[in-house]
């Protein structure tokens, strides 16, 4: 099944083609919306990408929710905003009103928001010059009211940032695969954008506030049930967001927990079923080693089932690899031995487990 499912995935993949932009004028408007809390750090890099952006800055503005931040954020925006007088730009205090600080977040900036599109990013992101100038250029070409784009990280050299890597790398070739079999359940509200006409015909987070994150897949989701045809993905190499790993391991799993909490409350039996049988996958081969080394299975058993796995997931990453680092030769041979502990401890703890999230706690 495992194996099924992840063929599926790369066909879906080599199904969406690479946008080729044409020659037109820009006339899309945007509000970028970023929600932050306690960003010092990080801010300054993504103010400085927006700033850089190729695109006439009377055709966007930047909102910014503060949500309680307990460091200098605050006036690192206010230094930024004098010096670039140009773009512009609209700090709020986030109001809480749900159990999601974020969708309060976005749900608070929505009134203010004085363009036809929304896009949606993170504070510790950075974006391409062209990233709005390409997003309206295939806004223009495809007419779609809600558009996804791909998220990556920006590594060091090391082998802890480079699993994070290949983990994310497995997520978005799963959200471009799932597209190209029209079954669309995933995105990341680090590049996320639809039209605002779209949020309220559909409620906004009405419905959904109640969990804790997932101002994006929810949104996605609700989106495909009211009108799939209009939600698209965008593969192009200027319309790809870097973000920054995690530098320890319980924040990565902490981050991995709330990010797999999810799952339960996908609305589709495909997304559910996919979610569940990628667990079991992972479990299985855990089991598996524990059966081996106390010699109730043969060892050649359990490295047949490990070599299936690990050409069939290295062919959905080569993909991505590819697409979203430019750089096709990788041999992810330690990270898989050691990946399917880890997402089965994620996936197992996220079923019951509590998490923490910018310094506040969640519970299931």
């Amino acid at each position: 099944m495992y194996g099924l499912f992840i063929m599926q995935l790369i066909y879906g993949f080599c199904k969406i083609k690479s946008f080729q932009t044409t020659d037109l004028n820009p006339k899309t408007t945007f509000s970028i919306v970023v929600p932050f809390r306690n960003e010092a750090k990080n801010l300054p890099i993504l103010l400085k990408s927006i700033a850089k952006l190729n695109y006439p800055k009377e055709l966007f503005e930047l909102i910014l929710i503060d949500d309680f931040s307990k460091d200098n954020s605050e006036s690192i925006y206010t230094k930024w905003r004098m010096q670039n007088g140009l773009i512009e730009t609209t700090l709020l205090e986030n109001l809480r009103l749900s159990n999601s600080p974020k969708k309060d977040a976005i749900s608070k900036a929505i009134p203010i928001v004085k363009n036809e599109w929304i896009i949606t990013t993170d504070a510790d992101c950075i974006v391409k010059k062209n990233w709005l100038l390409t997003l309206d250029n295939f806004i223009q070409n495809k007419n779609p009211e809600m558009v996804v784009g791909a998220v990556i990280y920006k590594i060091k050299n090391n082998w802890f940032h480079w699993f994070q890597q290949l983990d994310l790398m497995s997520l978005q070739g799963t959200t471009v695969g799932s597209f190209g079999i029209a079954k669309p359940f995933m995105c990341n509200g680090a590049n996320f954008a639809y039209k605002k006409k779209l949020f309220n015909s559909l409620g906004g987070f009405s419905g959904i506030n109640s969990l804790a994150s997932g101002d994006d897949v929810f949104l996605l989701q609700k989106a495909i049930k009211s009108q799939s045809e209009k939600v698209l993905y965008l593969k192009h190499q200027d319309f790809i967001v870097k973000t920054k790993p995690e530098y320890d391991l319980y924040k990565l799993f902490m981050q991995r927990v709330r990010w797999a909490s999810k799952t339960s409350d996908y609305n589709t039996f495909y997304s559910k079923i996919l979610a569940v049988v990628v667990l079991l996958m992972n479990l299985n081969l855990v089991v598996s080693f524990g059966l081996t080394i106390s010699g109730y299975l043969k060892w050649k058993i359990l490295l047949l089932v490990f070599v299936i796995k690990y050409v069939l997931d290295y062919v959905l990453l080569y993909k991505s690899n590819a697409y979203l680092r430019d750089k096709k030769i990788f041999l992810p041979l330690s990270s898989s031995f050691i990946y399917p502990l880890f997402s089965s401890v994620v996936g197992i703890y996220s079923l019951f487990g509590s998490f923490t999230w910018k310094d506040r706690h969640f519970s299931k």
